[in-house]
């Protein structure tokens, strides 16, 4: 591979279809890039339901939003790949090496295609390489950057949120009967089972929370076919008035600007996790199968867990078929970190 020591992009495409955390979770290695390649405009290949991570992020110039529904044919999805190409972008950036990302790094034409070590068959498709090196997940992912010179330093995902954006929150919540922090995010939905902290245990937690803290209520979030998940909650809670439940799903901005006012986001290994860290907030991860790579590393964002021989597994299913480090997480010792949490700040 040669060196890349004077290379000068002017067009940079990056690659990253999802999902929508993933997107986030590469904002840092985009304003990285930008501050390397000052002058190069940065475009983004994503799928549809990410583009809202990226609306309103000064560091990226066109977001190509694939959206399936409108590519219904193989032959209509490699015409869209043709536009992206004669953008004649002089470098690519594959975070994922997904089939259609390779086929937009093929068709690209660039003279340099970087990403992670690609299996022997599909190494002809990039230039250059670099292994990840184990860190927070935004730091793993920009470590590939490596061989441009670039180095994580700490920086957090983003999420460029607008002025009008924190007035709609301000009246959504007051609409509801909330004020800036007077409340915490709680995102108590998955749809993996070994990521899933039971909505009994939420209920449960929740009550003593209030207890100590009536002062403060909990916001639910929930996306779309969630719903019945997030009411299930409510049916465990023995107050529910400490909890808001909204009618109808929030968007992921909307979301995003609600948690900029929370005062701290509790909930499972998901994507709401990671936009309350690009909006400031802290945080209390609940874990189950997955490890503490994902935790932005600050004090002000924690994790908890049940500490077992077999976690963290990172599997989709539970081999012992009985979700122990979820099941046996109780809902007091969680809710005593919370508590501690709120005293320290």
């Amino acid at each position: 591979m040669t060196s890349l020591d004077a290379f000068r992009p002017e067009r940079i495409l990056v690659c990253q279809l999802r999902q929508i955390g993933d997107v986030l979770l590469t904002t840092p290695s985009i304003r990285l890039l930008q501050e390397r390649y000052p002058i190069a405009a940065i475009d983004v290949f994503t799928e549809k339901k990410c583009t809202p991570v990226l609306e309103n992020n000064p560091h990226v110039r066109k977001i190509w939003a694939l959206d399936k529904k409108e590519l219904p044919t193989f032959l209509a999805e490699l015409r869209f790949y043709a536009r992206i190409a004669r953008e004649n972008y002089d470098m690519v950036v594959d975070f994922q090496q997904l089939p259609r990302c390779r086929f937009v790094t093929l068709m690209s034409r660039a003279k340099v295609r970087l990403s992670y070590p690609p299996p022997w068959y599909n190494r002809l498709l990039y230039t250059h390489w670099s292994a990840p090196v184990p860190a927070y997940s935004a730091g793993y992912r920009a470590s590939i950057l490596a061989p441009l010179g670039i180095a994580w330093k700490g920086q957090a995902p983003e999420i460029f949120l607008s002025e009008a954006e924190i007035a709609w929150a301000r009246q959504y919540l007051a609409d509801l009967g909330l004020t800036p922090g007077t409340y915490i995010t709680l995102d108590p939905t998955h749809r993996r089972s070994t990521r899933l902290w039971p909505a009994r245990h939420y209920g449960a937690m929740i009550s003593q929370v209030h207890a100590a803290r009536p002062d403060l209520r909990f916001f639910i979030l929930f996306g779309p076919g969630e719903r019945d998940m997030a009411r299930e909650v409510l049916d465990h809670c023995p107050v529910p008035e400490a909890c808001v439940c909204p009618d109808t799903v929030i968007g992921l901005r909307q979301m995003a600007a609600v948690q900029s006012l929370a005062r701290l986001h509790v909930g499972n290994c998901s994507g709401p996790r990671h936009f309350a860290v690009a909006v400031n907030t802290p945080t209390l991860t609940i874990l189950g199968a997955t490890s503490g790579g994902w935790r932005f590393p600050s004090k002000d964002h924690q994790d908890i867990f049940e500490d077992l021989p077999c976690r963290p597994c990172n599997q989709n299913t539970c081999a012992r078929n009985d979700h122990a480090c979820l099941e046996n997480l109780p809902p007091d010792r969680v809710a005593g970190r919370i508590l501690d949490i709120l005293g320290s700040r």
